[in-house]
């Protein structure tokens, strides 16, 4: 199965925002909003269009990856960091490996870019496979009351996070 990712444009917009309405509708842990948050979120000064990437197919808008500036915060003192979500795939293209190469696409992006680290809410058993450990083996907590290791974090750069705790704060668009 060929396929391209390549950073989303504008005459994207729509077909993304239907596709991760399709991707998210039946989920269980979905509010059914995540294409709300998509749209919010490029229009937040958190959005880094480099790192909104979309998977084609046969033409076909097929996934979509979002990744948005956060912010690592202890006693005032802040520390960057990126956010990864959502990760949307159509429903007759999910586990054929599609949201893996988007999110290899856009860790590769990422550190390219310079960020250092990427924090994910996510499937415990999905996302150690990319590198994401246990966000509070650094210290580093989550205000949503989720699992603990559900909330990862990944060092793009060798000790990034070294000597770095606090708490994650998102981008004001996801309502935490």
């Amino acid at each position: 199965m060929k396929i391209l990712i390549r950073q989303e444009v504008e005459n994207d917009f729509q077909e993304v925002n239907h596709l991760t309405f399709l991707a998210f509708q039946n989920m269980k842990f979905s509010d059914g909003d995540e294409h709300e948050l998509v749209a919010n979120l490029r229009k937040s000064e958190d959005f880094i269009p480099e790192l909104s990437l979309v998977a084609i197919k046969k033409g076909e808008i097929v996934g979509h990856i979002l990744f948005t500036a956060s912010r690592i915060v202890r006693d005032g003192i802040i520390f960057k960091s990126l956010t990864l979500a959502p990760v949307s795939v159509h429903p007759t293209y999910q586990k054929q490996g599609i949201g893996s190469l988007l999110i290899k696409e856009g860790l590769r992006i990422a550190k390219r870019l310079g960020h250092s680290n990427v924090n994910v809410l996510g499937h415990p058993d999905y996302y150690p496979k990319f590198g994401f450990i246990a966000a509070s083996r650094f210290g580093i907590l989550t205000t949503m009351d989720v699992p603990v290791d559900a909330f990862m974090i990944l060092e793009l750069k060798k000790d990034s996070l070294k000597n770095i705790n606090g708490t994650l704060q998102y981008a004001r668009e996801f309502g935490l």
